[in-house]
């Protein structure tokens, strides 16, 4: 399992030199798993694999005058045990650090930085030894003696100038929104000189960031690169990457043994092959493969919309529609879907331009769309919800919910809505655990469909801004499609709902 795909080199005598056998026999005395896994339950002894003494040799070489590693980037799939080996070099950096040692977790929000601190936490909780010469609060573990202490940071907490950090690990680097914190962190650390280092432990992710430019992690993985080409010679930068072969079936189980130094062992080879099934292709090349994956993938497999096409019947069933729409550019349409336990999904009604006629006058027939979604529910009184995407639509929203109509504002552009909902629609089509009639404006819409992944996870969108491929059908179906089968369903009669 060892060297990973892309590895700095350190020469052998700072391996031999560093404090990596320190680190290990500390892990071997105090480490912990913190939760059950196949790995072992939950407080049982950390058991390294030799693979993380390799690593740990690496990140911790250097000489009694200090570190040779400012910054350290390791790169891993999920399941790997990055959050244990993150708490772990954060408690030895507290427990055997230089005294008055400043250690922070850091991630872009804070609830992910508490996941190193809280495994840090336990592992002190579960020994004695420990628990004896530190005091625990919820963000902060004292060493008192040495005036050391180890805190929790996050991109989304105030000002963090004024710091000198002599240990820093970053949890998940890829989320983070700009490269503002990071940069803050390492600058930080010049006082301290080679006393002091920071190792960020993440997957891939994003290559950019919310200003549009690489993100930090993409930026680090880039030059780590080019150090371990020879491009580039830095003795203070330290990259071990996990990755597949960027040409590599993604299906493929010699593609996750690759990337993947726990396969088998830390992380269940069942779990991968469960997976790969239900989770889009840019979204599993990236969180189990850790390849930097553009986002301009099609959303469903090939093949996978047509295996669900099925004899669709109205009548007495109960209803969701969807509506996303446009006013000039794109299409609007409306769709339903059924709540049952194989749900059905179809269109009601769609408004395209015609992509071949230039005509800059064109625009949907607001009327139009008002009294389609009219008629299908008075043909099918059994409607719970209409759900509508707000955007230039909120006059049509508002005479509709006048008129006692079940509105429900559902906005496609809340991601945090969108990528739960595109999951579970994701899943019901590779499942076939869903029915639709075949048409081929949907078809088309979905097939237009893009993968764009951030930090909050996959969703579609469209290719771009500009383009004619229009995703409005896909969008109506996430949206209805959604609401139809969640959790709670309502049994009552109607009830106008708006902006929920």
């Amino acid at each position: 399992m060892w060297p990973p795909k892309w590895l700095t080199q350190v020469p052998q005598i700072e391996l031999d030199n560093g404090h990596g056998d320190t680190v290990i026999d500390f892990a071997e005395a105090f480490g912990i798993i913190t939760k059950d896994s196949i790995a072992g339950k939950a407080g049982t002894p950390l058991i390294l694999r030799d693979w993380q003494k390799e690593l740990i040799s690496h990140v911790f070489a250097g000489d009694d005058n200090g570190y040779r590693n400012r910054i350290s980037l390791i790169g891993q799939p999920r399941k790997n045990g990055k959050s244990a080996l993150g708490s772990l070099f954060g408690v030895y950096s507290l427990i055997l650090g230089a005294r008055g040692a400043e250690v922070y977790s850091v991630a872009a929000e804070k609830e992910q930085a508490r996941i190193v601190f809280a495994d840090a936490k336990r592992m002190i909780e579960a020994s004695p030894e420990l628990s004896a010469i530190t005091k625990l609060y919820r963000d902060a573990i004292e060493l008192p003696h040495a005036g050391s202490v180890y805190r929790v940071l996050s991109a989304e907490a105030y000002s963090k100038e004024g710091l000198n950090p002599s240990a820093t690990i970053f949890d998940e680097l890829h989320a983070q929104p700009t490269r503002e914190l990071f940069d803050v962190m390492s600058l930080a650390m010049g006082a301290r000189g080679r006393q002091s280092t920071l190792i960020a432990i993440t997957t891939a992710g994003v290559k950019t960031d919310t200003t549009g430019q690489d993100s930090i992690a993409y930026s680090l993985y880039q030059y780590g690169q080019k150090v371990a080409r020879g491009e580039v010679e830095d003795s203070s930068f330290f990259m071990a990457w996990w990755e597949a072969d960027q040409e590599a079936d993604h299906k493929d189980p010699k593609a996750w043994l690759q990337a993947n130094p726990g396969f088998g062992d830390i992380c269940s080879a069942e779990d991968f092959e469960s997976a790969v099934r239900r989770t889009p292709e840019a979204e599993f090349r990236t969180k189990r493969c850790n390849q930097w994956v553009s986002s301009q993938i099609s959303w469903l497999p090939t093949g996978t919309w047509d295996s669900c096409v099925g004899e669709t019947s109205v009548g007495e069933k109960d209803y969701i529609m969807g509506l996303d729409g446009s006013f000039s550019g794109d299409a609007t349409v409306v769709t339903y879907t059924t709540i049952e336990d194989i749900p059905q999904t179809g269109i009601v009604g769609a408004w395209e331009k015609d992509s071949s006629i230039h005509d800059d006058t064109w625009r949907v027939d607001v009327l139009e769309v008002e009294e389609t979604i009219r008629q299908f529910v008075k043909a099918n009184p059994n409607v719970k919800e209409i759900a509508c995407d707000p955007y230039r639509w909120t006059r049509t929203m508002q005479v509709l919910m006048d008129e006692g109509y079940p509105i429900v504002e559902y906005p496609s552009t809340n991601a945090r809505r969108m990528v739960p909902a595109c999951s579970k629609f994701y899943d019901a089509v590779v499942d076939q655990k869903m029915i639709h009639d075949g048409n081929p404006l949907l078809a088309r819409h979905l097939s237009n469909a893009v993968v764009k992944i951030d930090n909050l996870g996959p969703r579609i969108v469209k290719e771009n801004r500009a383009s004619q491929r229009r995703i409005d059908a896909a969008v109506a179906a996430v949206i209805s499609f959604d609401r139809a089968t969640a959790s709670r369903i309502e049994d009552e009669p109607m009830v106008p709902q708006f902006f929920v």
